[in-house]
């Protein structure tokens, strides 16, 4: 509970700050599953303060290249992380992540993910 009261505190320092960039289905992601219609109307409108990054055919080819990657290493997360990959590789963008998947990804592609200051360095390997 600690770590993740850690982690929202991060993000609305970020938000904050100005730092944080979304697209389209880190939004539909983070809307989707909530369980009352009263939490969903204001989730959804403190993200409507953030723009959707335009995304070009480049991006999705991008991350078909790391999806196969990736796949081809035994690794598989939900059809969105190879696309949040490929956006911040893209656009020199750190992902601000605490999913387990896109760790991974870390691991095998050349992405950086947002460390929280004072955080460990994790161990990183390139494709």
């Amino acid at each position: 509970m600690e770590e993740e009261r850690a982690l929202i505190d991060e993000l609305h320092g970020l938000i904050d700050d100005v730092r944080v960039a979304m697209i389209g289905p880190i939004r539909q992601e983070l809307l989707s599953g909530i369980p009352s219609q009263a939490q969903f109307e204001a989730l959804k409108e403190k993200l409507q303060a953030l723009e959707d990054l335009p995304l070009g055919h480049e991006d999705y080819e991008r991350a078909s290249g790391f999806s196969n990657i990736c796949r081809r290493r035994g690794v598989q997360g939900s059809p969105a992380d190879p696309l949040i990959c490929a956006v911040g590789a893209g656009r020199g963008i750190p992902v601000f992540t605490s999913d387990r998947d896109l760790v991974l990804y870390a691991k095998r592609l050349p992405i950086s993910l947002h460390r929280p200051a004072g955080a460990p360095r994790p161990e990183r390997r390139c494709a």
